[in-house]
């Protein structure tokens, strides 16, 4: 079970929470970026939007297969390699978040580097869950 944290007089977030409280066992998600991880060579969209989604989507499955639902995320830090194609992709990356994760919102990052470690990815993904006690 968790809990969002928002400190008195601060502006409610939107798209992530400040902090979030929780107790379990914890599940940590290492980086996932936006290939098919069932295919023996990498296979990487070409565009960011879809990349994301895949993205994400394999953080999912990490929480699924761990016995996990989306609401036992409780951090999220995405690195990307161009802040301004985050950006310009919100409504796809809205809609990607919604498909995957409802309107559940962990607490969360926003890094831009200057590469990952695949030349082709643009988004990388690690995420911290805890599940049920």
């Amino acid at each position: 079970m968790s809990t969002v944290i928002q400190p008195d007089g601060w502006a409610v977030p939107r798209g992530y929470s400040n902090g979030i409280v929780a107790t379990g066992k914890m599940l940590f998600i290492g980086g996932q970026i936006g290939w098919n991880p069932r295919s023996t060579t990498p296979e990487i969209p070409a565009t960011f939007e879809a990349q994301f989604e895949q993205a994400l989507a394999n953080v999912c499955e990490v929480l699924t297969a761990a016995g996990a639902k989306p609401e036992n995320l409780t951090r999220l830090t995405i690195y990307v390699t161009d802040k301004k194609e985050y950006l310009a992709s919100l409504k796809a990356i809205g809609a990607a978040w919604r498909k995957h994760l409802g309107r559940h919102y962990p607490a969360m990052a926003l890094v831009q580097v200057s590469a990952l470690v695949e030349d082709l990815a643009r988004v990388e993904m690690e995420a911290t869950a805890v599940l049920e006690s």
